[in-house]
């Protein structure tokens, strides 16, 4: 008996790692090399340029959205929104992203296919400016279905320790303001696979909501990278809160961020809706709080700021290409609600 006949392809792994090393090369920074093959890899905190530095660490996955990556064959999306579901959570600390390394787990390793979802963190990674210095490639003969792979993805940042972003300094009358989805991001996906159950349609159709792309190709749009753009808000001084709009939308999301006695009045309709939010709304008659603790409602990030800055801090997201809203206000609390989502 041999390894491969019970189903370990020792020499198809060590063929995509060395396929994967100039994707790794292309996501070097200061610190880092972003050179794979190595038991571990190494970052230079002192190269980066840091001096008392504190690390931030986040790890994540991408869900049930990798069902729809499946169906639809389309694998070049996922590995972006893995690395964003990371680096997103980092910068809301107003940390730099530096490193990043992932885990695909397989029954049997389709070197194409991983190679194309490594391919697309390492898109991920230079979006976010950080670098792959490594990962594993688990091929488990028996754990997965035919075609299937479960993704997981780790990444370390650093922020000076005078210059955390943690919410404490959040006050009555602060701007809260939201940065714009591109759709689903990765979040919700197991309601949207019901919704598209229930409606009979196929990932290849038209999308209902955008007939310029198929249905798979719209709700597999991959989850924004906000690193930069905040990070440039951050140094415009005045930021004294962010919120990555993950699972649990608005209303669950913000107030992990306010302080003891601060709560957040949201105004509907402060921003454009997303056309994809309307129809899993209607077609899978979705009532609104129901949507509103599930999706990020076209929001994908929220600062919160302090009312001089509030401007300048527009200013700069404008820059950098975001679509900013003013969403809302914080307010003082009372009783037990942190969120108040106002029509």
């Amino acid at each position: 008996m041999t390894y491969r006949g019970a189903g370990v392809d020792i020499d198809a792994g060590n063929a995509l790692v060395q396929a994967l090393k100039p994707l790794a090369r292309s996501t070097a920074r200061r610190g880092a090399d972003a050179d794979l093959g190595g038991f571990g890899g190494l970052f230079d905190l002192r190269a980066a340029g840091f001096e008392d530095p504190l690390l931030v660490a986040a790890t994540d996955g991408v869900g049930t959205k990798l069902k729809l990556a499946f169906a639809t064959d389309i694998h070049d999306t996922v590995g972006i929104d893995l690395v964003a579901m990371c680096v997103n959570d980092l910068v809301v600390q107003g940390a730099e992203p530096l490193f990043f390394l992932d885990y695909l787990a397989t029954g049997k390793l389709e070197t194409d296919v991983a190679a194309t979802v490594i391919s697309g963190i390492a898109d991920g990674c230079r979006q976010a400016g950080c670098a792959l210095i490594g990962g594993e490639t688990a091929e488990m003969p028996g754990m997965y279905g035919d075609g299937e792979y479960d993704l997981a993805g780790f990444t370390v940042g650093a922020v000076e320790r005078n210059a955390v972003i943690d919410g404490q300094t959040i006050s009555n009358g602060d701007i809260i303001l939201g940065l714009s989805s591109n759709g689903v991001h990765s979040n919700g996906f197991s309601l949207v696979r019901r919704v598209v159950e229930r409606v009979g349609v196929s990932f290849s159709n038209p999308a209902p909501f955008d007939s310029r792309q198929t249905l798979g190709e719209a709700l597999l749009a991959p989850t924004k990278i906000y690193v930069k753009t905040c990070l440039a808000a951050i140094a415009v001084g005045g930021v004294r809160g962010i919120a990555h709009i993950t699972g649990g939308g608005l209303v669950e999301n913000i107030p992990r961020v306010l302080p003891d006695g601060i709560a957040a009045a949201i105004g509907r309709g402060r921003w454009p809706a997303l056309p994809v939010f309307d129809w899993i709304a209607e077609e899978g008659a979705v009532p609104i709080d129901e949507m509103e603790r599930t999706f990020n409602m076209g929001i994908g990030m929220v600062l919160i700021v302090e009312p001089a800055a509030a401007g300048n801090v527009k200013a700069v997201l404008a820059e950098q290409g975001e679509q900013v809203f003013e969403i809302g206000r914080t307010v003082a609390q009372t009783g037990s609600t942190a969120i108040r989502m106002e029509s």
